[in-house]
């Protein structure tokens, strides 16, 4: 679980640099996630968070991050995670899709993803997996505080998934984010209680909960990024970037952030970023 790697206690610049660039997430998140209905396809969901970022004075991390070809990954139904953006892959009613949207402001990160339905002729077995990882995530932040431990965590959401008969991947965690996109703590969103680094305030990391209704197993497509659950079952994230206080947690990217804020993109009716425009 990583307990020799280096972990940022951040100061008061990374943490109001991080603080701001959270709301902006925030904010991109809500404005993507309007454009999720039958018929749109993940490029045109793309080519708004591109432009939204960059006319908010950001540039979108993802964008040529080790090669990713685009602005935001965009993960339909069986899809864990890296799913990449396409003119071809449109959305169709049933299909619950995750967005996970990382802005770069003024050299920080703010990293934030959720899983929607599309349409309203959603499954149970679609619901269920959808609303376990929104319910994973919650019960995760619950777990931070100075002095807890990563291996928590992990411990309150395997139990939570697997307790409905679901599962939790564990080739993909949670990480440490600031000037960096990735780094240490890795946060596997499985283990045990008391193991790996303990939690002090100044740390800043992601939670983000991968739950499948199969195997945890997954595998890569020939594209290098898009990862698939192995069995082909659905899978569903939600993810927030946290600061640990020394009162416990602060939610960087938390939506009600947004409102008044200088990234609150309010009513979009008649805007660019109008899916009904025209």
């Amino acid at each position: 679980m990583g307990r020799d790697e280096p972990i940022d206690i951040n100061g008061p610049e990374a943490i109001a640099g991080m603080r701001r660039v959270g709301v902006m997430a925030a904010a991109l998140l809500d404005v993507v996630g309007r454009w999720v209905r039958p018929g749109v396809s993940t490029l045109e969901i793309n080519q708004v968070c591109e432009k939204w970022t960059r006319e908010h004075g950001g540039v979108s991390a993802p964008l040529g991050y080790r090669g990713y070809p685009k602005s935001l990954c965009t993960s339909v139904n069986d899809v864990v995670c890296h799913g990449i953006p396409s003119a071809k892959a449109v959305l169709r009613e049933g299909d619950i899709v995750n967005l996970d949207v990382t802005p770069k402001l003024d050299g920080w990160h703010g990293d934030t993803s959720a899983t929607y339905y599309v349409g309203s002729k959603i499954s149970p077995e679609a619901k269920l997996v959808t609303e376990t990882s929104r319910e994973c995530l919650a019960l995760g932040i619950a777990q931070v505080r100075e002095g807890a431990y990563v291996g928590d965590i992990g411990a309150a959401i395997q139990a939570l998934a697997e307790g409905r008969g679901l599962s939790v991947v564990r080739e993909f965690c949670g990480h440490g984010i600031n000037r960096i996109f990735h780094c240490g703590p890795s946060v596997p969103h499985y283990g045990r209680r008391g193991e790996g680094p303990r939690l002090k305030a100044g740390m800043i990391f992601t939670i983000e909960p991968m739950i499948n209704t199969g195997t945890w197993r997954t595998k890569i497509l020939k594209d290098g990024w898009t990862a698939i659950t192995s069995d082909g079952g659905l899978s569903a994230q939600f993810e927030h970037t946290l600061l640990v206080t020394a009162n416990g947690v602060e939610i960087l990217t938390d939506p009600a952030k947004v409102k008044g804020s200088e990234f609150d993109p309010g009513d979009l009716r008649g805007t660019p970023y109008d899916p009904d425009r025209g």
